[in-house]
């Protein structure tokens, strides 16, 4: 195991660029840290390319395979320079991007949820931990959304995002897609054509478009979907939190 004591070494150069999707995309590789995230990724048997501690103890917490992994003893100096936390808990590791991709599957029968515009890492954190503990099949990071391997977003969907399906696409492509499968879709906006959620019979076959967090989903998309839903309020806030919206609608819908 190698120490590293400088914030100037090559390797920690490497390791600060991933926390931009630039040097994300030019890498191939993004960074997770943190003992749930990290120790997610190993119970889901992802390859970990590398692996940063501040101390050499937390190995034996570890479970993974440290003969043919790359691990780094780093400062607690190192570990703020390339977190994207305030206070980091010493445990980093590094894989590949190749997890989630753009093609769209063969088989697209089961549940999706589609992200229009989400930008809050937050949000996007909670509705991907929400679709993952209602058993959606897959998600989908659509145009405008937050990357999938910003730091925020990484950390917010805590170790969701090595459970399910991610993918990175144009939504207008899904479902159009989604209808040639057969697959009904549904759209989230009050309107005279819109119906109450709670109207609509559960399956284990659809696909849920939400929303920017401002303008909700746009018109363009809406023209695709097969049936806009809407969540009745007996208060008086103008509109629910999209990822509270998401958590009603597709507890509903889950078959």
């Amino acid at each position: 195991m190698e120490t590293i004591t400088s914030n100037q070494n090559s390797k920690v150069k490497e390791w600060k660029k991933l926390q931009s999707k630039k040097g994300r995309t030019k890498a191939g590789e993004y960074v997770i840290e943190g003992w749930h995230i990290v120790g997610e990724a190993i119970n889901h048997h992802k390859q970990l390319l590398t692996v940063m501690v501040t101390n050499e103890d937390f190995l034996d917490e570890l479970d993974f395979d440290s003969a043919n992994t790359p691990v780094y003893l780093i400062t607690p100096e190192i570990a703020n320079h390339i977190s994207s936390t305030e206070t980091p808990q010493g445990v980093f590791a590094v894989l590949k991007t190749e997890d989630y991709h753009e093609k769209l599957p063969d088989n697209l029968k089961g549940s999706w949820l589609l992200l229009d515009n989400i930008q809050d890492p937050g949000n996007i954190g909670t509705m991907v931990r929400t679709a993952d503990a209602a058993g959606i099949s897959g998600i989908v990071f659509g145009q405008g959304t937050a990357d999938i391997y910003n730091p925020k977003v990484v950390r917010a969907m805590q170790g969701s995002q090595f459970h399910m399906q991610l993918f990175s696409g144009n939504l207008l492509d899904w479902l159009a897609a989604l209808k040639k499968h057969g697959v009904k879709t549904f759209g989230t906006e009050l309107n005279d054509e819109a119906v109450p959620y709670s109207t609509v019979v559960p399956t284990d076959s659809f696909g849920l478009v939400m929303g920017n967090e401002g303008n909700g989903v746009s018109p363009e998309i809406l023209s695709w979907t097969d049936q806009n839903l809407y969540i009745p309020m007996k208060g008086e806030a103008e509109s629910l939190n999209v990822a509270v919206a998401t958590g009603i609608l597709i507890f509903h819908l889950c078959k």
